[in-house]
């Protein structure tokens, strides 16, 4: 299979654009990539942001109060979300890229969350992007996958040749965490995102979130 050679974060004149070549190793769907007109300041809070995932309809663990000021947020629900299958996925597709350079580790740590804590693989280049944890048939408690995004945005996630259950934490720039979604199931073509801005996204095993009680609202220490 050839390298993936979709076009990431690119900007063409003054007009929001995008540029992609759409290849069969994608990590995000198309419509990530579109520019949002946020880059600068923060936008006005949203309580429920619109997302691809129904949010459910019990009352959300955090008061309204509790939203940091002129912040959009999508807080995390009381309830879990409905389990979904394990990994690795009975029919999870041969790796085409089997031998992969190491990525960079980075440590992260969640200020309110007490000594949770997560080492994740640090992922910057257009093709680790795309490739992210595709074909992956396991993933350790303590291990995770940051993408930096480069730029602050409404960004989408899909489950495409993604092998293992997932939760997706969005950071914002300075370390909110502006959503999560819980529970990405396998090898799923459905665009995820929280509705809010954010530059970060951690990837980590499904139910990792509320194993330790990490929530939207709270803050993770960025590399």
């Amino acid at each position: 299979m050839a390298v993936p050679m979709r076009s990431l974060l690119r900007h063409v004149g003054r007009s929001v654009g995008l540029i992609a070549i759409v290849a069969s190793c994608q990590r995000t769907p198309q419509e990530d990539f579109v520019r949002s007109g946020v880059a600068a300041g923060f936008p006005l809070v949203v309580v429920d942001a619109s997302s691809a995932q129904p949010a459910p309809a019990e009352a959300p663990t955090q008061a309204v109060d509790a939203v940091p000021s002129g912040r959009c947020l999508k807080l995390t629900p009381s309830a879990a979300p409905p389990p979904v299958a394990p990994g690795p996925a009975p029919s999870c597709p041969p790796d085409p890229e089997p031998l992969q350079p190491r990525l960079p580790q980075v440590h992260l740590s969640f200020r309110e969350a007490g000594t949770v804590a997560v080492d994740a693989e640090l992922v910057r280049s257009e093709h680790d992007t795309a490739r992210g944890l595709m074909f992956r048939k396991s993933l350790s408690e303590d291990r995770g996958m940051l993408f930096d995004l480069r730029f602050r945005d409404d960004h989408k996630f899909w489950m495409h040749n993604t092998c293992i259950p997932l939760d997706l934490i969005y950071v914002d720039e300075d370390g909110l965490i502006v959503g999560i979604v819980e529970n990405a199931p396998t090898l799923d073509d459905t665009s995820r995102g929280v509705g809010c801005p954010s530059r970060w996204v951690l990837e980590v095993n499904a139910g990792w979130c509320r194993r330790h009680d990490v929530r939207a609202g709270q803050h993770m220490q960025l590399p």
